[in-house]
């Protein structure tokens, strides 16, 4: 392992050439005054949202003048600005929207944007081709293969998925000298980033779009086989304790990250501040002497005291999961339960706010002004690279008291609340002379605002005269016949599928082979699907981590040789198949976003076969879009949210066996829980299944060539009834209970 100190490490580009780089603190900016302290508590960088686009929403996120404000201000003390455009947009938001929102952040001097969407991406790096683009951790990057995948397409940055692993991490930066983003500090997702659809299924509210409802934080209890398996009050299964790194910082730094994310956009401004003043003490304590790297515990107690969810955990650093990184107590409600009050540490908050909301942050100048009678009075002034010289009034000859250089000296170094102030400034006068305190007071102004104009000149970039990329024109749907495939989990609805004649393909999920016959076996079912007349595609995990098909490496290959195709899930495993050569025979879920028709050409072509719809487009939208590829999920228990964690781990009942568990909220929904042992992960599904059936006249207007039906428990018999109604169209034949259409109708905001 490459052994480094923390100020400086090594980062390797695309050409294999490595640059020295300095340890980034990267603090979080709920708005322009959030922005001004974390500057003043220490960041080297900022992220903060504008009014559009951003995954915080609900933020105080400056309006477009105080967003350039801020730019500048970052700049000006030597600090970098990141702009989060880390939601998914629509065909119209991204043709329509997009450009005239980055544009003048671009040409400000903007430092980077974080991207979610693969569509931005491209807009992005052809629209604003000297933008860097940092990859958002609601990407999921979970591998090197996804991570160069990344890289190929334009990011020069990635922000990892936070559920990886030191190892993981490390791993990762070996192989491909990405410049790595971590969080070290702040709330955690129970699900992996962008693998959640709970707030928006429940309530319209979409964490894609900036939007989430936090349905996690809701208290839950959790069912197996008809018992109750968590005590009453531990509840909040699915709540997340806070993180903190600080304990661990030396091994992420060797880790191989190179940015340290605090998180915390929607917390108070002197929260941001406290907690990035922490970190910074101990990245600089750690520099000076790594030996004797140690943290305080007033400076624990200070974190705890700023915000945290019954403690602390060090993420997913170094452990997997477990019920010691969850919050299920509640210790907030348990007092409010027993009229305990507890009380904000106000003195902290309100030294917080004196040191770094109200102090005053100016940078140090260096400046020389000529004073004599009967020329113009002439002031230069340096800050860092930059010089400038400005000429006032001609000093006229005094009639009785000339100016004094100590009075001239005094009254210029009032920089009241410009960026700067004097460390050093030389009158020179032949003190003959008179220049009344209104012209010396506009020598200086306009010196400083020449200053600060021309130091922030080098920033600045032009804009392309070209026109942006239009919105493509809707192609005419002609009359297609539509493909029916089936995606199955267990051996009797792959048995059911088989017998169903409208039938084209079937979609077999990997964990029906979990014994040390996979081979043998999936070939066995290839060969069978292909008997009855019909396509077969392994479906690969929802997650792909800790090179789990690295060992598979021959067989996977050898499937690809005899399968008509793979479902893949998210980017590691499209790294995965395209570093095997066998891109070209997958098809993207719907958690590998198609929202535009920009992304939806980005991953054509990387060679897939076709993609999924996605699922909070409702039926317009998708009218909108190109859907000439793509496939359309028309009933299934949609998958809610995919998690690291485990419920039955949580509730102390893990049995290190696949199998299943049932979520019941405070409204008595019941939601299926199913583990997945052999990749680490549970899905949590729907209480009700989605079903469009009554929607199949407007689903063919939107030309989708391809319409699919996910099986999840599902039995022989229900899923046989389930095939007959939809491929045969039958609407009146019988009314399903208890459905839901999903986005289909009323889409996310």
């Amino acid at each position: 392992m490459l052994q480094r100190p923390i100020s400086v490490f090594l980062i390797e580009n695309s050409k294999g050439k490595r640059k020295s780089m300095r340890t980034e603190l990267l603090a979080p900016a709920g708005s322009y005054e959030g922005l001004q302290a974390v500057v003043k508590a220490g960041a080297d960088a900022v992220y903060i949202g504008g009014r559009m686009f951003g995954a915080r929403a609900y933020a105080k996120n400056p309006e477009k003048d105080e967003m350039l404000e801020a730019i500048d201000y970052a700049h000006l003390h030597g600090k970098k600005i990141y702009l989060t455009v880390n939601t998914l947009l629509k065909n119209q938001e991204l043709f329509g929207e997009l450009y005239d929102f980055l544009a003048p952040y671009y040409a400000q001097g903007l430092d980077a944007v974080i991207v979610q969407d693969f569509g931005v991406l491209s807009f992005i790096k052809k629209e604003f081709p000297d933008l860097p683009i940092h990859a958002s951790t609601q990407m999921a990057v979970t591998g090197q293969h996804g991570a160069r995948l990344i890289q190929e397409a334009g990011a020069s940055r990635i922000v990892m998925a936070r559920e990886l692993s030191l190892k993981e991490i490390r791993d990762i930066y070996d192989q491909t000298g990405a410049e790595i983003e971590s969080f070290v500090h702040g709330a955690l997702c129970y699900c992996y980033s962008g693998m959640c659809l709970f707030s928006s299924m429940l309530g319209g509210r979409s964490g894609n779009r900036g939007r989430c409802a936090q349905p996690c934080r809701l208290p839950y209890t959790a069912y197996e086989k008809g018992r109750q398996m968590n005590d009453k009050n531990q509840s909040y299964l699915l709540s997340p304790k806070d993180m903190c790194t600080i304990e661990i910082l030396p091994k992420l730094l060797q880790a191989g990250v190179y940015s340290l994310k605090i998180e915390g956009r929607m917390k108070r401004s002197e929260y941001a501040a406290g907690v990035t003043a922490i970190y910074r003490k101990y990245l600089d304590l750690y520099e000076k002497n790594p030996q004797a790297y140690r943290v305080e515990a007033e400076d624990m107690q200070e974190l705890l005291d700023l915000y945290q969810r019954d403690g602390f955990n060090k993420g997913y650093y170094q452990v997997h999961n477990g019920k010691e990184m969850m919050a299920v107590w509640n210790q907030k409600e348990q007092n409010k339960k027993q009229n305990i009050q507890r009380k904000r540490n106000e003195v902290l908050f309100e030294r917080l706010k004196k040191q770094y909301l109200d102090a005053k942050l100016q940078e140090k100048i260096t400046g020389t002004l000529v004073l004599c009678a009967d020329a113009p009075a002439v002031l230069d002034l340096d800050f860092q690279d930059t010089h400038v010289q400005v000429m006032g009034d001609t000093v006229e000859q005094a009639q009785r008291q000339p100016l004094t250089a100590d009075r001239v000296k005094k009254q210029m170094e009032k920089t009241g609340q410009t960026p700067f102030a004097f460390e050093h400034l030389d009158v020179i006068t032949d003190e003959a002379g008179f220049l009344p305190m209104q012209s010396l007071n506009e020598l200086r102004r306009n010196g400083l605002e020449k200053l600060e104009a021309s130091y922030l000149s080098k920033y600045r970039r032009k804009l392309s005269t070209k026109a942006p990329r239009v919105m493509p024109k809707q192609e005419e749907i002609l009359d297609l016949k539509q493909k029916w495939y089936v995606s199955v989990e267990q051996k009797e609805q792959w048995e059911a599928a088989l017998s169903q004649d409208e039938v084209d393909g079937i979609y077999c999920s990997i964990s029906m082979y979990p014994g040390k016959n996979f081979l043998e076996e999936v070939l066995r079912d290839i060969e069978t699907t292909h008997r009855a007349g019909k396509e077969y595609y392994l479906t690969l995990p929802y997650i792909l981590r800790e090179g789990r098909l690295e060992s598979r490496i021959q067989e996977i290959q050898e499937i690809g040789k005899r399968a008509d195709g793979f479902v893949i899930r998210n980017l590691e495993e499209l790294g995965y198949l395209k570093a095997l050569g066998l891109e070209g025979k997958a098809v993207g879920d719907y958690s590998l976003y198609s929202f535009n028709d920009l992304s939806q050409e980005f991953l054509e072509n990387t060679g897939l076969l076709r993609t999924t719809v996605p699922l909070e487009l409702n039926g317009k939208e998708i009218r909108r879009k190109n859907c000439n590829n793509s496939e359309m999920i028309v009933y299934g228990y949609y998958p809610m949210m995919v998690s690291a964690q485990c419920v039955k781990k949580t509730c102390g009942t893990c049995d290190h066996q696949s199998g299943t568990a049932q979520l019941k909220d405070r409204y008595g929904n019941h939601f299926m829980t199913k583990s997945f042992c052999d990749f680490c992960y549970t899905v949590i599904y729907n209480s009700v299944p989605t079903s469009l059936l009554e929607e199949m006249d407007q689903i063919n207007d939107a030309g989708v060539p391809v319409l699919r039906m996910n099986f999840t428990w599902e039995s022989r018999k229900e899923s046989k009834r389930l095939m007959e109604l939809f491929v045969q169209k039958k609407k009146n034949a019988y009314k399903m209970q208890d459905i839901t259409k999903g986005h289909f109708k009323r889409g996310v905001e």
